[in-house]
């Protein structure tokens, strides 16, 4: 990189269930949350801001009009500043985050805030589909016998040797991760408590005044509660559920990024500096394996091995995906999502990649550790991985 690119904050909301406390809440409202409190700790101007880079991956509706720049808006930034919006699917904060990257290094932005938000309770996942044509043309399914991913992941449990049993037990710990870091206060610094009742739509009576805390951790979750489901994408011998995949969720996620000299001469302390980035392309028709080639990419580009990272954090887009890149890589589950992943903390689709790096830098700070590295894997074979150095 040609100049080194730092961040100074990193803020989420909280997580709420599908359909729970933020149903009521647009996430251009729930970008605008997290927005204002950035300004709020930090103290920083925000005419400071050159630019605002979200991810959202189902834009249509709510989510249609370049949410960076609603988010923005809603939170009484200033109309001079701009906004873009970015769709890397699952991918989609984290690819902000490069874009921001990459504007800083390159000289052409100083201070741009990266993130992304998404509420899929009040826009369905797949929502913009088929609304004028099947997204996928003839010639692309011609070369592929594309599926979907859940399907995906079942392929990956028969290529790697899965059993439902794998899968659940994965999940299970997933929650109890969740579940020990939220209680102990892990969260805290990084969570925004959302004022429902202030930013819902005008007209609704929310039933939540104030949202604190992650709705999606299930405390009680068994071998047998999970084994009581079915499967979701293989009626016969399915191993993938509900309960060992990503729940859908609602939130929003931001990280203020800056030249290391802009942040010095604002006074302001770089917490840490995003060492390498990286988006790799995989096969389209598992889809799903993308994290194992990025998060080698990764940190090979930032001069490290595996061995030197402290922390990993892998999208827990379903229980599979975690599992073979530890089977591949050969890292072991005690550096791998230590506060839980997206199978108890939820996956808001477009704000997931921003959420993640949010938990990873305060839990490097809360540890004292140094390098942590985080991979996405993405709809139609893709995988983005970051590499991060917290800085003392």
């Amino acid at each position: 990189m040609m100049r080194d690119v730092v961040i100074v904050e990193a803020l989420r909301t909280p997580v709420g269930k599908f359909r729970g406390g933020l149903k009521d809440v647009r996430a251009d409202h729930l970008g605008a949350v997290v927005l204002r409190e950035i300004i709020a700790r930090t103290g920083m101007d925000a005419n400071h801001v050159d630019d605002v880079v979200f991810g959202c991956v189902t834009q249509v509706g709510e989510q249609c009009g370049n949410i960076a720049r609603t988010s923005l808006l809603s939170a009484g930034w200033s109309e001079l500043i701009p906004g873009m919006t970015v769709d890397r699917k699952c991918g989609s904060s984290e690819a902000a985050i490069h874009v921001a990257v990459g504007e800083i290094a390159s000289g052409s932005c100083e201070v741009v805030v990266a993130g992304g938000a998404e509420s899929m309770s009040r826009v369905p996942m797949g929502g913009n589909r088929d609304v004028h044509g099947e997204p996928f043309g003839w010639r692309l399914r011609e070369r592929f016998a594309l599926t979907s991913q859940g399907e995906a992941a079942e392929r990956l449990c028969d290529l790697w040797d899965l059993s439902r049993a794998d899968l659940d037990d994965y999940a299970i710990e997933s929650h109890l991760r969740a579940a020990r870091a939220s209680d102990a206060g892990r969260f805290i610094n990084e969570i925004v408590p959302v004022h429902v009742s202030e930013i819902c739509e005008k007209g609704v009576e929310s039933a939540v005044d104030r949202l604190a805390v992650d709705e999606t951790i299930r405390r009680e979750t068994s071998r047998e509660k999970l084994a009581s489901l079915k499967a979701s994408f293989r009626p016969e011998g399915g191993r993938v559920t509900a309960g060992n995949s990503s729940q859908i969720s609602d939130g929003a996620a931001a990280l203020l990024l800056m030249s290391a000299d802009k942040a010095k001469a604002l006074g302001l302390k770089a917490r840490a500096r995003i060492r390498a980035v990286t988006t790799v392309g995989s096969d389209p028709v598992l889809m799903l394996t993308g994290p194992i080639a990025a998060t080698r990419r990764v940190v090979e580009r930032g001069g490290l091995s595996l061995g030197d990272i402290d922390l990993f954090e892998v999208n827990e887009a379903f229980a599979p995906v975690p599992l073979i890149w530890m089977r591949e890589l050969g890292i072991g589950r005690d550096i791998l999502n230590v506060n839980g992943g997206a199978i108890a903390l939820g996956h808001p689709l477009g704000g997931s990649g921003a959420r993640i790096m949010t938990t990873l830098l305060h839990e490097l700070e809360r540890r004292d550790a140094t390098f942590g590295v985080q991979s996405i894997c993405c709809a139609g074979g893709l995988g983005t991985a970051t590499l991060i150095e917290r800085l003392s």
